[in-house]
Parts: structure tokens; C-alpha cells; sequence
């Protein structure tokens, strides 16, 4: 067994001091070594030799200047580290002793409040742009679009007809230009360009007269059942052969479809006039129900017809 400060040799001072340091903490932490119960005579002898017992038992003999030593330290709070008070000192030596995290917070933060400007700014910025181009929308380029089409129109449009459409729609753009509806005078503005897209096409109804196909058909209307309503079926076809889809209003039902065959109403003599040039080789030669001109709304017919239309048989 060890015998440490007591036996001849004199142990080292730092030895001294580390053993004197372990029965202060032994003293600290094991429960029941402690008895307040007791005087403090009596208390410091029980603890000496409660000491010397555990010290025993680990293999160690420790003299009674050690124990004494750290009873006395014990009770002057020696070996024990009180925590400075809170201060500004203090504060700024544990942001330092921290640096490397607040750092990273720092710049952590930075990065947060960066990109919350940028997208802030990037928000702003899009909504300035929008805005501008709004006002530059309804200030500028719609009017000078219907400045330009007003003066193509006059023009283009080459019936009555024609010229009330696009004055009625001219007027119509400019009353949601100047209403501020952006909505509606885009609408207005798309109405005029149909319009000079309508007016600029050329074609020919021609009657349909291929094989398979029906030439005319016609409808018993339920209200009059001793009437009957005549059809010939057509299609629009450009001078360079292309059919065209028109958007075509059935009087049956009131629907618009856009169609490349739809069925023209016409008297029962252009019908039977249809129907005997078609009996004698299965062949329509005048086969022209119409021409729509450039500059007209309306195809002008060669052939007795009347208002009406279908788009299914």
C-alpha cells in the first residue's frame, strides 16, 4: 500500500496540491460524508477519518496534513471556480472565446437579410417595370395601334357595310382605351385586327359536288310540318385552293361552330336549279354560289339565296 507524504520521503508539492484538489472534490460530491448534524470538532474528525477510510480502500494512505489541508481548503472555498458576475466585460470575452460561431451567425444573418433585399428589391422593381408597362400599354401602344388600323380601315373597307364595322369597332377601342380597362381594349383592339383579317380575305363559295358527298339536303321545321327548308351545302375556298374554316351560326339552334362545310339556305328554285345540273353526269358545273371580295364582310351571290345557315345534316 502506498504511503503518500508520510514514511521518510517528502512527496512533491504539485502531489500535495492534486491530492489536497481530489479531497476537496471528494468532500463536494460524495453524499454523506458531510453531517451538519454534527459540531464542527466533531464533524471535521468524522470526515478525516471517512477520508482515510475511502483513500484505504483505493490502495492509497494519505497523512493527516493532506486531510486537514482539504477539510480547511473546503471550508475556504478554495479549488472551486465562482463564475464571473454578468458585465459588458464579461460579454464581449465570451463573444470572443465564441468568435468562430458567432461568425458564422454573422454571416448567416448577412446572408438572410440579403437575399430578403434583394428579394424585396427584385419585387419592387417587377412591380415598377409592370406598372410602367401598363401606363406605356394604355397611354401609347394601344392608341398608336388603332391610330394605324383607323387609317388602314379607311382603305381597306370598301362596302357601307364594311365601313360602319370599323367604325363601330374604332369607336369601341378607344372608349376602353380612354375608360382605362386594359382588359376590354385589348379585347377592342383584337376585334379591329379580326376585323382587317376579314376584310383582306378573297374567296368563292363553291357548291359541293363530290362523289359520296351531299350537294343539298333539306329540313321539315317542326313548327310547320307541310313547309320545307332548302340547303346547299358549300365550302370557301381560296384563289390558291385552300378551304377555309368559318365560324358559322346554325339557325336550328343558335350555336357558332367553326366549320370547312356548312349548308346555305336558298329558295327551292336555286335548290332544283342545283339539283337538275347535278342529275344529268353527277357533276355541279356552275358550282359558284358566291364571291367575297377583298374589302367586303359579306361573299356577293350569283344565286337566289336567303338568310340562314347549318352546320350539320
Amino acid at each position: 500500500m502506498a504511503d503518500i507524504a508520510q514514511g521518510g520521503a517528502v512527496a512533491p508539492k504539485l502531489d500535495e496540491l492534486m491530492l489536497a484538489m481530489d479531497v476537496v472534490d471528494t468532500l463536494r460530491h460524495q453524499e454523506g460524508l458531510v453531517e451538519k448534524a454534527l459540531s464542527e470538532d466533531s464533524r471535521d474528525a468524522t470526515l478525516k477519518e471517512r477520508l482515510r477510510t475511502l483513500y484505504e480502500g483505493q490502495g492509497l494512505r494519505v497523512s493527516d496534513r493532506i486531510l486537514d489541508d482539504g477539510i480547511r481548503a473546503l471550508k475556504e472555498s478554495r479549488f472551486t471556480y465562482d463564475p464571473a458576475p454578468p458585465s459588458f466585460a464579461r460579454t464581449m470575452a465570451l463573444l470572443w472565446v465564441g468568435r468562430a460561431t458567432v461568425a458564422k451567425v454573422a454571416a448567416v444573418v448577412l446572408v438572410a437579410v440579403a437575399v430578403f433585399g434583394g428579394v424585396t428589391y427584385w419585387r419592387a422593381a417587377s412591380t415598377e417595370r409592370a406598372s410602367e408597362a401598363a401606363r406605356i400599354e394604355m397611354s401609347v401602344t394601344l392608341p398608336e395601334t388603332i391610330d394605324t388600323a383607323e387609317a388602314a380601315l379607311a382603305t381597306e373597307a370598301l362596302t357601307s357595310d364594311a365601313k360602319a364595322e370599323a367604325d363601330r369597332r374604332i369607336a369601341a377601342a378607344r372608349a376602353a382605351i380612354a375608360g382605362g380597362d386594359a382588359g376590354a381594349a385589348r379585347q377592342a383592339v383584337a376585334a379591329v385586327a379580326d376585323l382587317r383579317a376579314t376584310l383582306a380575305q378573297t374567296y368563292e363559295l363553291r357548291i359541293v359536288s363530290r362523289p359520296g358527298e351531299r350537294t343539298g339536303v333539306f329540313r321539315v321545321p317542326d313548327i310547320n310540318t307541310q313547309a320545307r327548308n332548302y340547303y346547299l351545302i358549300v365550302e370557301a375556298v381560296t384563289p390558291s385552293g385552300d378551304v377555309l374554316k368559318m365560324p358559322v351560326t346554325s339557325e336550328e339552334d343558335g350555336t357558332v361552330k367553326t366549320v370547312d362545310k356548312w349548308g346555305v339556305r336558298v329558295p327551292k328554285p336555286t335548290y332544283d336549279r342545283v339539283a337538275a345540273d347535278k342529275s344529268d353526269d353527277g357533276i355541279v358545273e356552275d358550282n359558284i354560289l358566291g364571291e367575297k371580295p377583298r374589302g367586303s364582310l359579306h361573299p356577293v351571290y350569283e344565286m337566289d339565296v336567303l338568310s340562314g345557315a347549318i352546320t350539320s345534316w
